[in-house]
């Protein structure tokens, strides 16, 4: 699943293509917008919030947001006219185009249309933006610490705690704060530090096209995605389970000698 960085990026990529223009045609393939057309409206901006993606509109006598969330499969693609599609034209959910672009949504997980003035009942669960110009450091503390006994994996990656981080991010955070992502919350030697970190992460890495925490481009990452392999800092094998809730179990990286349990 894509993270809150990587939905950054794809707002802005929408945004610098289909603000300030009109839409010439508008094609919803998904059942509760089949019948939905917002050709002749103009498109206001796109904002990320967390790891969804508010697409703003101005219908003349109503203001729509478009609400779409990539989920694991999903991915929005900005096309020059003409251009060909880069995956096929069934996994399309919105096709929006301009006299420039055309944006077109794939496989996204959530597509939705509600007035602008509602988009809290979409978004307004999530905790402070790590992007986002509604970040507050000590709401998010708050929210990470509520539960001192939770296993901070598990906490980082509640989107009401603090909203941005997916599985990657968790298991780099929990690397370079040297604590196993079973350790609880309450147990953290610096939750702050912790918190902070997280937003430099996204921060730099959204503006990369590639994400890196290790700050080396051709060896990305600590731990994530890495089972077996050495460690990069002392060469013991890094390990992998599935850990959190049943049904909702997520892959869990990290070494075993720098992030005893």
């Amino acid at each position: 699943m894509p993270e809150g960085d990587a939905v950054y990026r794809t707002a802005r990529a929408l945004d610098q293509a289909l603000s300030g223009h009109e839409l010439l045609r508008t094609d919803f393939r998904v059942p509760q917008l089949a019948t939905t057309d917002l050709s002749g409206a103009t498109v206001i901006e796109t904002v990320p919030r967390g790891k969804h993606l508010l697409t703003r509109i101005d219908a003349r006598a109503d203001r729509w947001t478009l609400h779409t969330h990539l989920k694991m499969e999903g991915s929005w693609r900005v096309l020059g006219s003409g251009q060909r599609w880069p995956r096929p034209a069934h996994q399309a959910r919105v096709v929006l185009t301009t006299d420039r672009h055309q944006a077109v949504g794939f496989s996204l997980g959530i597509v939705e249309q509600l007035p602008t003035a509602d988009e809290d009942t979409a978004v307004g669960h999530l905790g402070p933006d790590l992007l986002g110009p509604d970040w507050e450091e000590a709401e998010a503390l708050r929210r990470l610490l509520a539960d001192p006994s939770r296993p901070i994996g598990e906490a980082l990656l509640d989107q009401t705690n603090l909203a941005g981080i997916g599985n990657m991010y968790a298991a780099e955070l929990c690397f370079v704060s040297g604590v196993h992502p079973l350790t609880p919350v309450g147990d953290l030697p610096d939750p702050t530090r912790t918190v902070r970190r997280a937003k430099q992460m996204l921060e730099q890495n959204a503006k990369r096209s590639a994400p890196t925490t290790t700050g080396n481009l051709r060896e990305p990452m600590w731990v994530y995605r890495r089972d077996r392999a050495p460690c990069r800092r002392c060469g013991t094998p890094v390990e992998l389970a599935m850990t959190g809730p049943a049904g909702r179990e997520r892959a869990t990286y990290w070494c075993p000698s720098c992030q005893p349990s």
